[in-house]
């Protein structure tokens, strides 16, 4: 799971934020979002532009050098803050793993350029690397079995890949744990132009294919019924020979995507997603409930808390969604002036299970000095 984590000089955050999954308070309601006594399901409020989606970028900037998962255009472009005087952007990750906690650091002036590098487990420092002056400190390569490891002084990948897929290590490693779970965090954003991802896998093919060559299209139309879509679906050879995902009427046959609404393609993109959470260690959806009604937007909510097992981030503007019968009070976070807080440390009132959480943000409670 990730503990906290920090961004400094990267896009919208000039200053340093960080994100606090560690600070849980004393509610005795809807236990089951704290995992580990960290904060497991998430949703973040702010304004247009306030950073909701750039945080989701910046969580996943280290997929770009660690892995070679699914990457997005957005990660790579406008990379350094405008007003920022530093040259380089510094992001520091902890997480917390079986018994071990980890903190990783490192500084990049682009998306694809590090300057330096560190990791610590358990609080012993693993390793450092400046990859400007190539200093380094690989002494506590030891402390995970890989001290026969030659790394070379002037090493122009991370450090951290290089270990993981150098050093012989057993599977119960922590280098290999971390390294499990960074391979398996999940972006995604509630679009209707496709399957909009980062991480986990590779590749963006068409929905519809993958759930026609899965064998999913009666869970498909069975999934759109539950949330009030009544489609009848099969699928039909088009005039090139492709099977394609049809709605059947009794007089006419149309392709699902060029009939769907916005709100039903997004339910498509939901769909075939619930079939891979729970194999991720970390989910971040974007703009979560786009497109949807609220009542609907609540039931999937529901629904990816059964699915999910790992942490949940989401972004929303559906302040219907901030409710105590949903969540609790520490898990409901807002962005603003580039600081995130939750919802106790965003006021002076002692927040309980009767009060009405929306109300009191229409009413300005969240909007003081303290966030």
């Amino acid at each position: 799971m990730i503990k906290k984590f920090t961004v400094k000089n990267y896009k919208g955050f000039k200053d340093e934020i960080t994100l606090d999954f560690s600070d849980i308070k004393n509610y005795q309601f809807n236990t089951f979002a704290v995992k580990n006594k960290l904060i497991n399901y998430a949703i973040v409020y702010g304004k247009n532009g306030s950073g909701k989606s750039n945080l989701g970028l910046a969580l996943f900037d280290l997929i770009i050098h660690l892995t070679d998962k699914q990457k997005d255009d957005f990660q790579f472009i406008n990379y350094l803050n405008g007003n920022g005087t530093e040259d380089y952007a510094t992001f520091i990750y902890e997480f917390v793993i079986d018994n071990y906690e980890y903190v990783y650091h490192y500084q990049k002036t682009s998306a694809d350029k590090l300057t330096y590098e560190e990791l610590s487990i358990n609080k012993t420092k693993i390793f450092s690397y400046n990859f400007k002056n190539h200093k380094s400190d690989f002494s506590g390569l030891k402390a995970i079995d890989a001290q026969f490891l030659r790394v070379s002084e002037n090493i122009n990948i991370s450090v951290l890949r290089y270990i993981a897929y150098n050093a012989n290590l057993s599977d119960k490693n922590p280098i290999q744990k971390l390294m499990r779970f960074i391979n398996n965090m999940l972006w995604i954003r509630s679009a209707t132009d496709g399957n909009k991802y980062m991480g986990f896998e590779n590749g963006t093919g068409l929905l519809t294919e993958d759930i026609i060559k899965s064998n999913k299209v009666n869970e498909l139309e069975l999934f759109l019924r539950e949330n009030g879509i009544n489609y009848k679906l099969g699928v039909v050879k088009n005039h090139i020979g492709q099977d394609v995902l049809v709605a059947l009427y009794n007089y006419r046959i149309y392709d699902f995507m060029q009939i769907a609404s916005h709100g039903t393609r997004v339910l498509l993109l939901y769909f075939y997603w619930l079939q891979k959470f729970k194999k991720a260690s970390f989910v971040f959806i974007d703009e979560f409930d786009a497109f949807f009604h609220t009542f609907l937007a609540e039931d999937m909510l529901r629904n990816l808390f059964k699915k999910i097992n790992s942490q949940l981030i989401i972004t929303t503007h559906n302040t219907d969604l901030m409710s105590n019968n949903i969540l609790r009070p520490d898990c409901y976070f807002i962005i603003s002036d580039g600081k995130i807080r939750s919802l106790p440390n965003c006021t002076e009132r002692e927040l309980r299970e009767g009060h009405n959480l929306e109300n009191l943000f229409r009413k300005g409670e969240f909007d003081g000095k303290y966030c």
